[in-house]
């Protein structure tokens, strides 16, 4: 998906070629992973000449949304400060990141009230 938000389209081959890494993936491995993102809704394709170029559907931030959402779900029991809690516990937080992580959480708790209010 990356590949795709960067690019904004590209077909398997420049997908493939996109990708970094050792051993590097199969044009195979790469087609069949977008056609079940495309299958999930997360990308489409075009037909240009005899290549089909895959374009992005959901965006960026909607599939981060969507793979947190995933994940609370079945390892934290729906619980979004379970996640929280065990990623602060994982991980070296400095006091200012602390303090940053909670302007942000009441910055969106403030959004989701306007939201709810609407």
């Amino acid at each position: 998906m990356n590949v795709l938000w960067s690019k904004q389209r590209a077909t398997v081959g420049e997908v493939a070629t996109a990708l970094r890494g050792a051993p590097r993936l199969a044009y195979n491995t790469v087609l069949t992973t977008l056609r079940i993102l495309e299958q999930k809704g997360c990308v489409a394709h075009e037909k240009e000449g005899r290549a089909f170029v895959y374009v992005p559907v959901l965006g960026q931030r909607d599939a981060r949304r969507q793979a947190i959402r995933h994940l609370i779900g079945r390892f934290f029991d729906n619980s979004p400060r379970l996640l929280l809690l065990n990623a602060l516990s994982e991980a070296d937080v400095d006091p200012e990141t602390v303090q940053r992580l909670k302007s942000l959480l009441a910055e969106e708790a403030d959004e989701l009230k306007d939201q709810s209010q609407d």
